[in-house]
């Protein structure tokens, strides 16, 4: 009999002899003929469409193997870059059926719409039938969608909805669709109103057009409504955001001046600026717009930039305003912007990651330079995935 004593990154087991055993939990055994005996953290699949969907890797393990899955990328990426493994709070863990935004695959087949998540590792679409990672306002809409989307679709192409839980309810972009004429105007307005819906947009390739928008649709981030353009970046629950939100405000403690990098919508920018002034610099346009609205209406001490952080980063004289940084970057990271934080005399740093690899990585560069990585909180906002997200305090 062989163990499985860990997770791999892909969520396939690792046995004590260096095997990968897809499928199997920490505390499984593998005996001589390759047959898996269920350990103490093997779980039952929830989802009849588990393993196949790409949706989920990991619903056969339970919670206490999924958040040390969690812990073991943060310290497994940092060991990589030759850093010790620093405090690790708890994880946090969305429940299911909480994840408020998804991107589903729809493609016509015959005389019918298949749409949800592509196969793993593949561009085959998984027909949905139940989700146990969706809020239940976003599944219920999938079997009318495939009843809407007949016409709109081309044979052989697949297109795209986009589904999003607003303050007004759901927002949906569609893409790779074909929406000429009379007709199908009056189907995709007359689906909008019968549901309900907060809007629905169209890219054609030109950019998201709104077709039903009956009010403007806000999401509220820190208590302040925030215009949410089609297609705008959101965190996947809001607990998960909530999670991240009292770790960054936990990391900046008591500072006056903050610095906001990549700020988005404000995720951070807005609850912060409610004890602080901020300074929030960010290269979405649409997201700028809606960040300055929002801080405008709301009278908080928001100075908003629209600022390509890649190509221009804050250099020396510019940080040295702040007693505090919260950096989120994209998967890519921040290693344009790291060094000349490392370089300077900003006593708190709120790192908060989608990617430990590159966290790492900028982590290195703010050590290097002269901080220490205090602690790490992992967040498991999207439920049973091998995707990690995090956030980090470094101190001067």
């Amino acid at each position: 009999m062989s163990l499985v004593l860990r997770l791999a990154a892909r969520g396939d087991g690792v046995t004590e002899d260096g095997r990968h055993v897809a499928l199997t939990a920490p505390g499984d055994s593998i005996d001589a003929g390759g047959a898996v005996v269920a350990g103490p953290h093997h779980a039952t699949p929830p989802c009849r469409h588990f393993p196949r969907c790409g949706g989920c890797q990991l619903q056969h393990v339970d919670d206490e193997a999924y958040a040390e899955f969690l812990a073991q990328r943060v310290t497994g990426a940092l060991a990589s870059q030759r850093i010790a493994p620093p405090r690790l709070l708890p994880a946090h863990l969305s429940p299911p059926r909480t994840r408020r935004k998804a991107s589903l695959r729809a493609e016509r087949i015959g005389n019918r719409v298949v749409l949800g998540f592509n196969e793993e590792a593949s561009h085959r679409i998984v027909d949905m039938a139940e989700c146990h990672v969706l809020r239940p306002e976003l599944f219920a809409l999938v079997a009318p969608l495939r009843a809407m989307l007949m016409p709109l679709l081309r044979r052989g192409r697949a297109g795209e909805v986009r589904m999003a839980l607003s303050d007004q309810g759901v927002d949906l972009l569609l893409s790779g669709v074909t929406a000429e004429g009379l007709e199908a105007s009056e189907a995709i307005t007359g689906f909008a109103g019968a549901h309900g819906l907060a809007r629905l947009a169209i890219d054609d390739g030109y950019g998201a057009q709104a077709w039903w928008e009956p009010r403007p649709v806000t999401v509220t981030l820190g208590d302040v409504a925030v215009a949410l353009p089609p297609g705008a970046f959101l965190q996947a629950t809001q607990d998960g955001e909530q999670a991240l939100v009292d770790a960054v405000r936990e990391a900046v403690g008591g500072a006056e001046a903050v610095l906001d990098l990549f700020a988005g919508l404000g995720t951070f920018a807005l609850p912060l600026a409610a004890g602080a002034r901020v300074y929030a610099a960010e290269g979405a346009r649409d997201a700028v717009l809606a960040l300055k609205g929002a801080a405008g209406a709301s009278k908080r001490a928001i100075a908003v930039e629209h600022r390509d952080l890649f190509r221009r980063p804050l250099d020396a004289k510019e940080l040295a305003r702040f007693d505090a940084a919260v950096l989120d970057p994209p998967r890519a990271g921040a290693k344009e912007q790291a060094p000349a934080l490392a370089a300077s005399a900003i006593g708190r740093i709120a790192y908060v990651s989608c990617n430990p690899a590159t966290f790492a990585r900028d982590a290195r560069t703010l050590i290097d330079g002269g901080y220490a990585l205090e602690w790490v909180r992992p967040v498991g906002q999207f439920r049973w995935s091998t995707h990690v997200e995090l956030v980090a305090l470094f101190t001067r």
